[in-house]
């Protein structure tokens, strides 16, 4: 069997796309071309392959374990082929999906992404906020950010910053309610949750025994830090929050630091890829341009 790879460029730039936005119309639409043209092209990879690449239903269009073997391929050879005509100079040029969490990009991301567009004129940014940790393969991704305590070991990363957690309140509540002096007291406390933590019901604490684990529980559980931060300062409850997203609350005074003794271990703010190929020369370069941007900062 002729390997399509190397002599149907146009089906696999139709099968590229379809994957990429999970959609034959939005493909066609991008390529400028009519979707039955998409669909014969996909069919013909698919007929020559003797595999299923794509499984489309009325409401979900998926791509089967030979699809991704083949895009992850297809993706290398259109990029080379890219490259090759237009040369070594462009090498920056093309599209990167950008995959960041909503509050730390608000803040923090706006400014070095419009230096590095500014340097690079061919480049363009998709960039996606959500706080939920997407699966890069599965979702088209060539770089996010993530503010972990990163063991993944199926990513490639390289760290830009550092933050503390601080167990967070407004004066008002603490006057309510009191002021916590060890972790077991918050028990009686109202504990504000981020809904993405594998375990959203326990806080985790370092004393001189080690860990110290504490179920909380609170008239609230949310997908986002900043309504969170928020609810902390309108003096719904407790939160632990990042060091760089409370700063200036606390030096206005609209939250205090409780527990700093007991304190969660700090966070690395760190850019990844996904590992296994070598991510495109534009990736690379935003790669270096944010280590740079970040470089010296820690949000202790």
């Amino acid at each position: 069997m002729v390997d399509p790879l190397f002599d149907d460029l146009p089906a696999l730039l139709c099968f590229a796309r379809v994957v990429e936005r999970r959609s034959f119309t939005a493909a066609a639409a991008e390529l400028g071309v009519s979707k039955s043209m998409v669909s014969t092209r996909v069919a013909r990879l698919e007929e020559r392959l003797g595999e299923r690449l794509l499984v489309r239903t009325t409401r979900k269009l998926t791509v089967t374990d030979a699809g991704m073997n083949l895009y992850s391929r297809c993706a290398r050879v259109l990029e080379e082929a890219a490259a090759a005509v237009r040369g070594a100079s462009d090498a920056d040029r093309g599209r990167i999906r950008l995959n960041a969490p909503v509050s730390f990009a608000q803040m923090y991301l706006a400014e070095p992404l419009a230096r590095f567009l500014r340097a690079s004129p061919g480049a363009h940014v998709e960039l996606m906020l959500n706080d939920r940790l997407v699966d890069l393969v599965e979702e088209r991704v060539d770089l996010a950010i993530r503010i972990t305590k990163l063991k993944d070991s199926s990513l490639v990363a390289r760290q830009l910053a550092t933050t503390a957690l601080h167990v967070v309140g407004a004066p008002g509540y603490l006057e309510r309610r009191g002021r916590p002096e060890q972790p077991g007291d918050l028990l009686r406390h109202d504990c504000l949750r981020y809904l993405h933590l594998r375990v959203e019901d326990e806080w985790r604490f370092y004393g001189a025994g080690g860990r110290i684990s504490v179920p909380v529980s609170g008239p609230l559980t949310a997908s986002n830090g900043t309504a969170l931060r928020e609810a902390a300062v309108s003096g719904i409850g407790l939160a632990v929050l990042p060091r760089f997203m409370v700063d200036e609350d606390l030096a206005a005074g609209r939250l205090v630091t409780l527990l700093d003794a007991f304190a969660p271990r700090p966070m690395g703010i760190y850019a990844v890829h996904a590992a296994g190929r070598r991510p495109p020369a534009r990736v690379r370069r935003l790669v270096e341009h944010l280590a740079a941007a970040f470089r010296g900062i820690s949000w202790a």
